[in-house]
């Protein structure tokens, strides 16, 4: 028996809720181009995604701590995988398109710089004057332009849906800018959870990391609601030293108990709507993925916790800084020598402009990478 593309739609039509995106329901790609005998054209975006070198380049760039920190934390590709996971187990409980889902959760943070959010801050910072820097939009960038894979269009080529995943992809710390993709509507269903997915992700695994290095003690966090909900609920007292085993029960415990409530909750928000489409989700006043009004608050203080006492940690601070002056010192020699650049990178700048050629090329080196450029720069170049 072959599975064809035919049958794995008509799969979908079986199995998705009314609400969920079908494949055979998309308003396709910017370019013609035949879809395959043996998948759906969501299946084939997320290949294709996989397939790219900004997707490789994720295994070597920070999430918290820098790629030479160790071993054992979170990069941002673990972070990325980690985030198609969830987003996939909430798709799937929820009946959405497990496989639009997981192509716009790879496809999320192909856009980050090297050193995480500091890095792209300096970005943003050395660029101010000629448009910024946001991961989103080079996310964006990236997937519609910037790898070079066909003969025949820039880019990917990847249907709407998942671009429109892409540019509405938005948490506390990214913000979009849909003008191009229906701004007035929402994101559909699975481009609600992969934002929900990212957040839910980034806040168990970081405070994982966190408690892994050492920088936060659980001790320290003893009297936030949520850490006594998945304590008790393992049967810890919260007393004394933390094995590594109880640590992963209680990471993949949290995990749990955030995932069973966005289910549970926006369940019922989408019962309440009465929503029976993909684009009644979309025409919605608020997003129905989220949290329900109990749990919201926990969540919130654990993030606030997170933020101040590992994202604040003086020795995340002082990553940061190291990462900033190191992205500073390169940025400023490639414009000032832009012969220094791949032959490719120089052959952008009249239709980039030198500044945004010298960032994209800045802004796909890995954490290793940078590091070692700005070792050579400083032992090569007098500057400021």
């Amino acid at each position: 028996m072959i599975i064809t593309r035919q049958l794995l739609e008509e799969y979908e039509d079986q199995t998705l809720a009314p609400y969920g995106m079908r494949s055979r329901d998309s308003k396709g790609r910017e370019y013609p181009d035949k879809e395959p005998e043996y998948r759906t054209s969501f299946q084939r975006d997320r290949d294709r995604i996989i397939h790219t070198t900004a997707f490789r380049r994720l295994e070597y760039k920070t999430q918290v701590f820098n790629n030479f920190e160790g071993d054992y934390f979170r990069t941002r590709l673990t972070h990325t995988l980690e985030v198609a996971q969830v987003g996939r187990t909430i798709a799937r409980a929820l009946g959405g398109n497990e496989d639009l889902i997981e192509a716009i959760c790879l496809a999320h943070d192909l856009g980050h710089a090297a050193f995480g959010h500091s890095g792209e801050a300096t970005l943003n910072e050395l660029l101010k004057d000629h448009g910024g820097y946001d991961h989103n939009k080079q996310s964006f960038r990236i997937v519609t332009k910037l790898e070079r894979r066909f003969p025949n269009w820039p880019g990917l080529n990847l249907t709407w849906e998942v671009r429109e995943g892409i540019v509405k992809h938005e948490t506390e710390y990214d913000v979009s800018d849909a003008t191009d993709f229906n701004p007035e509507l929402r994101g559909n269903l699975e481009a609600q959870i992969a934002n929900i997915a990212d957040e839910l992700a980034y806040t168990t695994h970081d405070l994982d990391d966190g408690l892994r290095s050492g920088m936060i003690h659980h001790e320290m966090f003893s009297d936030l609601g949520l850490w006594k909900q998945v304590i008790e609920s393992v049967g810890w007292d919260g007393k004394g030293e933390m094995s590594e085993l109880l640590r992963h029960q209680i990471i993949r415990r949290l995990v749990g108990i955030l995932i069973s409530d966005v289910v549970d909750a926006t369940n019922a928000r989408i019962e309440a709507a009465g929503a029976q489409s993909v684009l009644a989700i979309q025409q919605l006043g608020d997003n129905v993925i989220g949290y329900s009004d109990s749990l919201l608050p926990l969540n919130k203080e654990l993030k606030s916790f997170l933020f101040k006492n590992l994202y604040n940690h003086p020795r995340v601070r002082g990553m940061a800084e190291h990462a900033r002056n190191a992205l500073i010192t390169i940025y400023r020699a490639y414009v000032a020598k832009p012969e220094m650049l791949p032959p490719d990178f120089q052959a952008a700048i009249p239709s980039r402009g030198l500044e945004r050629a010298v960032c994209d090329y800045i802004a796909g080196m890995t954490d290793r990478f940078a590091e070692q450029e700005n070792n050579r720069l400083k032992g090569t170049t007098s500057l400021p």
